[in-house]
């Protein structure tokens, strides 16, 4: 007698951690059940001819704005990005209004996204000097990623920048802490070197060597305090050298953003539209970052997706905010890396699928394997396309890379054995869940 399965994927080019291989995959109650399904009956069976399935993408930093911000981003705009551009999981930032930083803030967020999220979510905390001693608590809530800290201030009110802040902060809790590591007191005493009305100045005030003090400095206060951490949006070729010497106790993260522009085009091409926190820097330090990718050292790919509003973008440098929206422009912005040679597919699930896995202790996500999650990004290597407006679903309403034509899409987004999206169309209902973390799944 045949199986049956709720739904596979038939014929299509599956990527598991043995490599890629000709197979069916069958689901049954939103996990995978079989890959490789012979004769069988489904209740959905979706044909795959000429597509390669790949491990759900996993977005380990967005910033969607809810509570406080919604007019440029909510839970559900941000998200229902996130899935037409393939992406099957975030991780959401705390920088809201009010912050994040409290269990009450914490379960406010997980209402606000129960089945108006299009995809899986996780929220970080936020660190500040008053909830230090809580951190410890808050970072072990069913549906948070962990603890995040502002070195450098950027969009929001959330700064822990002085050596004792820190230290306090990193003494309690036990979980991976993500850092925007830009060092305050530098920058503010580098003010002066912004140029009103000229955003190519804002990588000479936010210099790297701001980056780098913060950097340095979080690394020997996570070696004193044996706490891991995770330093987000690596901007500079020698932080991922000074990465890569202290792997024992630090991960990173590189964003398509600087891997994608050089600032002596984007400024001049798109003005405070290519103005972010860290900076968009010098194609020499974009081509220092794929040297380091190629070595290994960066452990995942995160958008820091950070929305504004067209008519905020459009005040004069520097009352312009920094961010720019990308959840959605991930997936394909690395597929025509990968269809232009400088980013290996194999590679590219590692940054976005294995290696958030690794780095965040996921349960049930991060590859294709029996009893995982049917969590897929379902992809056409070979297509080529314009970024068009009609296809953004940013609230914010922009992005830096429209009219880019790009080889590579995500065709489909599968959630727990939902089809989400398919070909441009979202499904009925939005259907997110929490994701589910070793270290708060099996807390004693």
């Amino acid at each position: 007698m045949p199986q049956t399965f709720d739904m596979i994927l038939a014929h299509g080019n599956v990527h598991t951690p043995s490599g890629p291989v000709s197979a069916d995959i069958g689901v049954r109650g939103g996990r995978i059940a079989a890959i490789g399904t012979g004769a069988a009956d489904a209740g959905e069976r979706i044909d795959c001819t000429g597509l390669d399935i790949l491990p759900g993408v996993i977005d380990s930093q967005v910033h969607f704005r809810e509570p406080g911000l919604e007019h440029k981003e909510d839970l559900e705009s941000g998200s229902r990005a996130a899935v037409l551009g393939g992406v099957t999981a975030v991780f959401e930032m705390p920088n809201t209004s009010p912050n994040t930083d409290s269990a009450d803030r914490v379960t406010d967020k997980l209402a606000r996204a129960h089945h108006r999220m299009w995809c899986d979510h996780a929220f970080y905390v936020g660190a500040t000097a008053d909830n230090a001693e809580q951190l410890g608590e808050l970072e072990r809530m069913p549906g948070t990623a962990g603890v995040k800290i502002f070195m450098g201030a950027s969009t929001g009110s959330l700064l822990v920048d002085d050596d004792n802040a820190l230290a306090r902060v990193l003494a309690h809790g036990n979980r991976r802490v993500a850092i925007h590591a830009e060092d305050e007191t530098r920058m503010n005493a580098r003010k002066d070197y912004r140029v009103e009305g000229d955003p190519a100045s804002h990588p000479v005030w936010r210099d790297d060597e701001s980056a780098m003090i913060a950097t340095r400095r979080i690394i020997g206060l996570a070696r004193a305090a044996k706490r891991g951490i995770h330093i987000l949006h690596i901007t500079t070729p020698a932080e991922l050298d000074v990465i890569g010497q202290n792997k024992d106790i630090a991960t990173c993260e590189v964003t398509p953003q600087h891997l994608t522009l050089g600032g002596e085009d984007a400024y001049a091409r798109l003005g405070t539209y290519a103005q972010m926190n860290p900076p968009i820097r010098s194609a020499a330090h974009r081509d220092g970052l794929w040297h380091w990718l190629n070595q290994g050292v960066p452990d995942v790919l995160g958008s820091d997706h950070a929305p504004h509003t067209i008519e905020e973008k459009a005040k004069t440098y520097p009352a312009s905010p920094s961010g720019m929206p990308g959840v959605q422009t991930l997936v394909p912005l690395l597929l025509n890396h990968v269809a232009e040679g400088r980013l290996t597919l194999q590679r590219f699930i590692d940054l976005t699928s294995a290696g958030p896995q690794r780095v965040f202790g996921l349960v049930g996500k991060g590859r294709i394997a029996v009893g995982y999650d049917a969590d897929f990004t379902v992809v056409d290597l070979k297509k080529q396309w314009t970024v068009g407006a009609d296809w953004l679903a940013s609230r914010c309403g922009w992005s830096p890379f429209e009219g880019d034509q790009l080889t590579g899409k995500a065709i489909g987004t599968i959630i727990r054995g939902h089809r989400v999206m398919w070909d441009d169309t979202l499904a009925n209902d939005a259907i997110g869940e929490p994701v589910r973390f070793e270290s708060t799944t099996f807390r004693s």
